[in-house]
């Protein structure tokens, strides 16, 4: 089996906000649209990101183990400019930190069961065996 996709639920009053953050600020493209549900992907990469909507009063307690997570040299900033663009349109954001290394980003109206991450680079290189089929 290879690795396709993951999914992730967000309220429907925020959908389109969210959405439009993905392909107007992070640029990724849409790959398929359903009533209840949307596939991006960001060019370059073969992993796609669905977004499905939700109507779960409850939000996940534990959701800032769950992430979308990005690498980037400047991730407090780069965040914070996302909060600032999704409270602009309506969509109360703020940034918390993990580590000084990483940082997150909650948007509580909106992400039902996870928030977006964005970490330094060192963070993420790891070797990786060759196990390919």
């Amino acid at each position: 089996m290879r690795f396709n996709h993951v999914a992730n639920r967000l309220h429907p009053a925020q959908f389109e906000t969210v959405v439009a953050l993905f392909t107007e600020v992070l640029h990724f493209a849409i790959l398929r649209r359903t009533e209840r549900a949307i596939w991006l992907r960001q060019p370059g990469f073969n992993i796609d990101l669905q977004f499905s909507r939700s109507e779960t009063p409850n939000r996940d307690a534990d959701k800032l183990r769950s992430q979308i997570a990005f690498i980037t040299h400047t991730p407090e900033a780069d965040l914070q400019r996302l909060a600032a663009w999704l409270t602009e349109r309506g969509c109360p954001a703020s940034v918390g930190a993990y580590s000084p290394r990483e940082f997150y980003l909650d948007a509580p109206s909106a992400f039902v069961d996870f928030v977006i991450e964005a970490m330094l680079p060192e963070l993420a290189d790891y070797p990786i065996p060759d196990t390919a089929p």
